[in-house]
């Protein structure tokens, strides 16, 4: 592999609900000022989580070995020992003396909408970890990803990104609700790669106040994912490759499918596999986790997943990615 793959963000334990209804029956337009309404949900599952280590994960089981970078409480033991176990490097992690590792609280509806929270805890203190210590001892990365973490740690990543060299990766995500344009600006411009989902896109316009050409112009290509219709891929004065999602898709549960497609589409960049193959591969990662409860509760096969590739995307996919895959 060409380098290794640096994963930053946020590591969290997930606690995971299901509503039987619509959380729209039970809301008054018009009052939504007192909103004070709760749900009783049918299930609960208490799932690892966050989108650095979701990421992480699903790397590790496409037979890569990412670095984890983050910051997690002295209550991440059993955590850690799970993500060794499926070949995530945690040796580098920033544990917290006073604070737990975070949590992200969900309750989904049928319909997939979504009502969510989420503590940062431990995850303040990313501000305090240092790329260089970490690229000296596991050699230079070929991407450093900066996802959605403390604010003040993205951005100190993001710094340290263009400051030595490092070719870094921004998928700001849930974070770009809460950023005002100026940080937001700051986090992508000159990222070799944006991630984004496409109200995501949206949102990051708004706030920086660029158009999508500008924002092409300042980083070096923006992935969108699309959801059910798939994944758009756009680079400054090119056509954008717009490609369809996996199929024979049965969707239980959202929470996490954007991780799994991001490390899909690394591992196939780590492959030295062109862009649309790249995607493809995102895409079918992504299917087997929103076909389970939790982000990191899938497994397969090399050949399955080779299988399920052919099936999507055809034979020249499935060959290509093969001889990657563990066995």
């Amino acid at each position: 592999m060409p380098g290794s793959l640096l994963i930053a963000g946020s590591i969290a334990t997930d606690h995971l609900m299901t509503f039987g209804g619509k959380f729209a029956d039970s809301l008054v337009v018009d009052q939504l000022d007192k909103l004070s309404v709760s749900f009783l949900v049918d299930d609960l599952e208490i799932r690892r989580g966050g989108v650095a280590a979701n990421m992480s994960f699903g790397l590790g089981r496409l037979g890569l070995r990412p670095v984890l970078v983050g910051a997690v409480g002295e209550d991440f033991g059993d955590y850690r020992s799970w993500l060794e176990r499926h070949g995530v490097d945690c040796d580098h992690i920033h544990v917290s003396e006073t604070r737990h590792t975070a949590r992200f609280v969900c309750t989904t509806d049928t319909t997939m909408a979504q009502f969510a929270s989420f503590y940062p805890g431990a995850m303040s203190e990313a501000r305090e970890i240092e790329l260089a210590p970490i690229v000296a001892k596991v050699g230079d990365p070929m991407y450093v990803v900066v996802g959605p973490d403390d604010p003040d740690g993205m951005l100190r990543h993001t710094d340290e990104c263009r400051q030595r060299g490092y070719r870094f990766i921004a998928d700001p995500s849930q974070q770009l609700a809460f950023s005002g344009g100026d940080l937001i600006r700051k986090l992508v411009d000159g990222a070799a790669l944006l991630f984004t989902n496409e109200y995501e896109s949206h949102v990051l316009e708004q706030k920086t106040g660029w158009s999508a050409e500008e924002v092409l112009a300042r980083v070096g290509t923006q992935v969108t994912t699309l959801g059910a219709d798939g994944v758009r891929i756009s680079r400054q004065g090119q056509e954008p490759i717009v490609l369809p999602a996996a199929k024979n898709v049965t969707a239980v549960e959202p929470t996490g499918v954007g991780d799994a497609f991001r490390a899909g589409f690394l591992a196939a960049l780590a492959w030295e596999l062109p862009l649309e193959r790249a995607a493809q591969v995102g895409c079918v990662l992504a299917a087997y986790v929103v076909e389970t409860v939790g982000t990191q509760e899938y497994s397969f096969t090399g050949a399955e997943f080779v299988a399920r590739l052919r099936e999507s995307y055809g034979d020249d996919a499935a060959d290509q990615v093969a001889p990657h895959l563990p066995r």
